[in-house]
């Protein structure tokens, strides 16, 4: 019950953002950005600035059991991980998705609602998120506002490498769970030879650097190429 009413409050800033973006054109950054404010500030408030810790044995179960020697965690990010590749790459809503980060007027002319769309994207991702919260309260028994914050680049960074492109129309859930096992073994590379967390910043951020300069450098050859 307590993931589900996380999944369900955590679609609420879904909502406001998929509205500001979808109805008001407020440019996405900003919208996201600014409800990332408010949901720290609120998370701050209810908790106190505090860690609150959780005291329930099934839940504390589900974060750190396993299963024959396979964590539940593991299990239900691959069930996760399969049923948003299938929702991508097999799906009506996944086609949408795609035909419109790569181009908005093309997909409005073909018939695809734009807002609509829009919206239930965003609170598709905010619900995610707040199952992702849920799933990390249960790994540490413990529920902190600034959680998840040390993991913002890291997200980026994943989806990035990934092969997804900041400009839209192309990525894939299989591709970021890849692009995730590259900052990881990053990470724990830079870990074992003993150098310095504040480096593995600087190393995640070079990284991203370097694939957006890849992204745009295939765009502008796949251009180049329907020129011709």
């Amino acid at each position: 019950a307590g993931i589900l009413a996380a999944v369900i409050v955590a679609g609420v800033p879904g909502i406001i953002n998929g509205l500001l973006i979808s109805r008001l054109r407020v440019p996405p950054f900003i919208g996201t950005l600014g409800m990332f404010g408010v949901a720290r500030g609120v998370a701050f408030l209810l908790a106190g600035g505090t860690t609150v810790p959780v005291q329930n044995s099934w839940f504390a179960l589900l974060g750190n059991g396993k299963f024959y020697g396979v964590p539940y965690l593991v299990m239900i990010a691959a069930v996760f991980v399969i049923g948003m590749h299938y929702l991508l790459s097999q799906t009506r809503f996944g086609q949408h998705n795609y035909a419109i980060g790569a181009n908005v007027q093309a997909a409005r002319r073909a018939g695809i609602d734009i807002r609509g769309h829009i919206l239930r994207l965003y609170v598709l991702s905010a619900m995610c998120a707040g199952l992702g919260g849920a799933l990390y309260a249960a790994r540490f028994t413990a529920g902190a506002a600034q959680a998840g914050e040390p993991l913002l680049l890291d997200s980026v960074a994943a989806v990035v490498i990934g092969g997804a492109s900041l400009f839209g129309g192309s990525g894939t859930i299989l591709g970021t769970v890849a692009g995730a096992l590259v900052i990881a073994v990053i990470q724990y590379g830079l870990v074992f030879v003993n150098v310095e967390p504040f480096w593995q910043f600087i190393a995640v951020g070079v990284v991203i650097i370097i694939s957006v300069l890849i992204d745009q450098a295939q765009r502008r050859f796949s251009g180049g190429r329907q020129d011709e």
